[in-house]
């Protein structure tokens, strides 16, 4: 399923963000304190990858409306998915008159209950001149058929040729009908068969269909409540993140093994636990290790897990050449990183090289592990502010590793230029803030000055390197006005 777009309501300063557009990767623009942080968080509550949880009337509910505004069932949370030709097929396998679905939506409330709802379900009718032609020509030969049998069976059939007469007098109420026709038709096969009464093969065909469509009718609410749950599991996790804490740059195995064996691995740990599984590596196996005193085979195992990372911080790290090497000793595990290329190849602990360095390992690390794979992978990304922390030229490649490198639709909010996608104008949102609507979205890139400039900046710095701005480039510059 592909988020197709998204629209948040009395949540923190949004009253009605408006319809929002997403692509694959979508960038939200907005000066300070326009509630795009709050967008993230709001649709990060309708399936974190963390569990469901109620939301907070108190700090979530916009401040200036009274609380009592505020029930279980406020809408928050609208979403509206894309099915692939996969689940279309399943969709309509589990429920046949959704066989034209090709968008289902989700949303949530202030409670932990979720809607769902199938776009395009044909809806649940019949054929009432059938039905009562079939039932006319049916009854009568019932009766004919109880006229050849003794008077004791006949008495019988008679009476459930009137019952199931009766019960398929028609009402708008398709299900209710339903139930009592399968349970009408059930009866009359029994009685026919105790009478050993035949139908013609005419009216067997119509005593079939009618069986036929009586159940289809009576299966078509458990089969409606089934397609609904399926859509709340075929939902992606959403993982938001807006603080990236630095992995520390040595780790005591022994120690982690402990607390996390206790259930109270603290979040330095859990990030150490991910760049484990970013290496190849196993904790339990290098502890095993150590108690056994093979100290060749430990570091066998980092040397080649220190070659896995290295390789890929590379392809991903365009600032320089680095190198990412594991060394042991004894329970202990550091991260060291050097520059190759320097005339003294000088390794420093990961904790002494830069912010934006530090940044960046701690994204790669986490994000591999939450979706090569983990919990994530199918996850959408909602990222607030990523890349603050990093040059320029690095932020640059940090947008092309979300295009190239990362299969998960991705939402995230930037105050740079070089974090807006200007070859692709259709992923630009601008948020913006007004006293009495609160936080608005546009689909288009529009709004005031601020809320334009990383924009306009991005486009100009363009046309600068390329000398001549692409069609493109040029004509959404254009239609972004200076204020």
């Amino acid at each position: 399923m592909r988020l197709a777009s998204f629209q948040i309501t009395n949540f923190r300063s949004i009253n009605d963000s408006g319809s929002i557009d997403s692509t694959q990767l979508t960038a939200i623009l907005g000066r300070n304190d326009s509630g795009k942080s709050n967008l993230l968080r709001a649709l990060h509550s309708l399936n974190p990858a963390e569990g469901i949880t109620e939301l907070s009337p108190i700090k979530d509910f916009p401040r200036h409306r009274r609380l009592e505004e505020c029930q279980d069932d406020t809408p928050v949370v609208a979403t509206r998915w894309a099915l692939d030709e996969g689940e279309w097929a399943e969709l309509a396998e589990m429920l046949p008159r959704a066989a034209n679905v090709r968008h289902v939506t989700a949303g949530r409330g202030y409670g932990t209950a979720r809607w769902t709802g199938l776009e395009g379900l044909a809806e649940l009718s019949l054929d009432v001149s059938d039905i009562k032609g079939k039932v006319r020509k049916i009854v009568p030969a019932v009766k004919a058929a109880a006229e050849k049998v003794a008077e004791e069976a006949r008495a019988t059939l008679e009476q459930e040729a009137d019952a199931f007469d009766a019960a398929m007098i028609l009402s708008p109420d398709y299900i209710r009908w339903s139930e009592g026709a399968v349970k009408a038709l059930q009866t009359l096969r029994k009685a026919l068969a105790a009478a050993d009464a035949e139908l013609s093969d005419k009216q067997e065909q119509m005593l079939v269909e009618l069986e036929d469509m009586a159940r289809a009718i009576a299966n078509d609410t458990p089969a409606l409540a089934k397609a609904k749950q399926w859509v709340l599991e075929k939902l992606p996790r959403f993982i938001y993140v807006d603080e990236y804490p630095a992995l520390p740059g040595r780790q005591n195995i022994a120690d982690y093994l402990v607390r996390k064996g206790w259930g109270q691995a603290a979040p330095e740990q859990q990030g150490f636990e991910k760049l484990c599984k970013a290496a190849g590596l196993d904790p339990q196996q290098l502890q095993d290790l150590l108690d056994k005193n093979d100290l060749a085979t430990r570091n066998q195992l980092v040397n080649r897990a220190g070659a896995v990372v290295t390789s890929e911080i590379r392809r991903l790290w365009k600032d320089r050449e680095l190198k990412v090497r594991f060394n042991l000793d004894g329970p202990y595990m550091d991260t060291l990183v050097s520059d190759p290329d320097d005339t003294y190849e000088v390794e420093v602990n990961l904790d002494e090289r830069s912010r934006g360095f530090q940044w960046f390992f701690s994204f790669y690390i986490t994000f591999f592990a939450d979706t090569k794979g983990g919990r994530a992978g199918d996850a959408i990304l909602l990222l607030d502010e990523p890349g603050l922390h990093l040059h320029a030229r690095s932020q640059a490649d940090l947008l092309e590793h979300f295009e190239r490198d990362f299969g998960n639709q991705t939402i995230y909010t930037t105050h740079s230029p070089f974090m807006v996608p200007v070859h692709r104008p259709d992923a630009v949102r601008t948020a913006s803030m007004g006293p009495s609507t609160g936080t608005i979205v546009s689909n288009k890139a529009e709004g005031d000055e601020r809320t334009l400039y990383p924009l306009r900046a991005a486009l100009m710095l363009s046309r600068m390197v390329n000398e001549v701005a692409t069609p493109v480039e040029e004509s959404v510059l254009t239609a972004v006005p200076v204020q």
